[in-house]
């Protein structure tokens, strides 16, 4: 099945499971005809008419209309507010763990006073339908005091999930700290810290994406301090893991300080294997750049290759891969801003074409964290956290995307 573009995005109007299509117009009739001809010595019946006139005239379960959109909050009992990070749970992650394949984990910036750099906790959901009051979201990693959990957030199959942190100690530029990256088992457990110094090549950990070898992995990582992007080489056991290289792979992204966003600078990735190429959206210079050779690279480049800086991006903030091959950019609007189009997700081909947009909040800077992933074993949702309400939003995608 095919569909053309248009200018709004495609949402599933099924629910995640598996839902029988409706029968052909031809098929249709003929059910209505057959099921007439057994009904008329019944209905020649009076009083059975008029029994019959209180059954209901949809005797068979139809297929939905609404799309089963998930909307649920990201606060926790602690109340820490401003989610970031989000991703989705991969298939072949351990069974028996806390989370299991299509769980949603969402990690958060800011504590309970609002305070930036100060959260602590990841939240978990199930995109099943089920939501969480405000106050009430499941806790996956209660982390620490004032850890400041930001949106570099990723999971390996073998069971270990990695977040990173740039932390504050009251909310300010003025306190500002380098952060890590903390490495999590599967129960929610800490298993290690890989700190940002110059052995690592970290410093701010702000976004990551990984390219997921089983018992390899290459982990690429943004640095909202110095903005830069490194490449972390790992091997992954069963225990932990561990960097066999760290290479700083691009350089000269613009970070400055920021009222509302605390910092700007280098935030979403995504690696395109086949390529070997990794897109970068930086917040600061309000554009979307690619680094080539990403996976082997040992100089680093000067921000590399202008992929678009294109009018419809207003301070790009993470970045994901839709199943059409497009890039999705978070809009955080501390850049270009228009109070006419806030908080919006916006799709572009991988050669910088603008091709749709639709906002998660009817305020500015609540687009922040984005992802796409299976939240079933047949079906891809996308994924976006909305800073302005506190919440996860999960959106089915079409059929029809699931064929590329």
């Amino acid at each position: 099945m095919s569909c053309e573009k248009t200018g709004r995005a495609i949402l599933d109007t099924t629910s995640v499971g598996t839902v029988c299509p409706p029968p052909p117009p031809s098929s249709a009739r003929r059910h209505i005809r057959d099921t007439g001809a057994r009904l008329v010595p019944i209905l020649r019946n009076a009083a059975l008419v008029a029994a019959l006139s209180f059954i209901p005239l949809h005797v068979a379960a139809a297929d939905p209309f609404l799309p089963q959109i998930v909307i649920s909050s990201t606060v926790p009992a602690n109340g820490d507010l401003n989610p970031y990070g989000v991703a989705v749970v991969p298939l072949g992650f351990p069974s028996g763990a806390a989370v299991r394949p299509g769980d949603i984990l969402v990690s958060n910036f800011n504590n309970k006073d609002n305070s930036q750099g100060t959260g602590s906790t990841i939240i978990k959901l199930t995109a099943n339908g089920t939501i969480a009051p405000s106050g009430s979201a499941s806790v996956f990693f209660p982390g620490g005091s004032g850890l400041g959990l930001t949106t570099a957030l990723g999971i390996l199959r073998k069971g270990f999930v990695i977040v990173g942190n740039v932390p504050t100690s009251d909310g300010t530029i003025a306190t500002i700290k380098p952060g890590s990256l903390l490495v999590i088992d599967r129960n929610g457990k800490l298993v290690s810290t890989i700190p940002s110094n110059a052995a690592t090549t970290l410093d701010g950990p702000w976004d990551l994406t990984i390219f997921d070898g089983g018992d390899e992995a290459l982990l690429f990582v943004s640095n909202v301090l110095n903005g830069t992007v490194s490449r972390l080489d790992l091997t992954v056991g069963n225990r932990g893991i561990t960097v066999t290289r760290a290479t700083r792979i691009a350089s000269g992204y613009t970070h400055v300080p920021n009222a509302a966003a605390l910092v700007l600078g280098p935030t979403g990735l995504v690696f395109d294997a086949d390529k070997d190429v990794l897109f970068v959206a930086s917040t600061g210079d309000n554009a979307i750049f690619k680094i080539d050779n990403a996976a082997a690279r040992r100089q680093a480049v000067v921000r590399g290759t202008l992929v678009t800086q294109d009018s419809h991006l207003r301070g790009p903030l993470a970045l994901a891969s839709a199943p059409n091959g497009d890039l999705l950019a978070a809009n955080g609007d501390a850049v270009n801003a228009d109070p006419a189009h806030p908080s919006e997700i916006v799709e572009f081909t991988r050669a910088g074409h603008f091709v749709t947009e639709f906002n998660v909040d009817a305020g500015q800077g609540g687009a922040f964290g984005l992802a796409v992933g299976r939240t079933s074993v047949s079906s891809r949702s996308l994924v976006a956290v909305d800073d302005v309400a506190n919440s996860v939003q999960v959106y089915p995608l079409s059929p029809e995307d699931e064929d590329h």
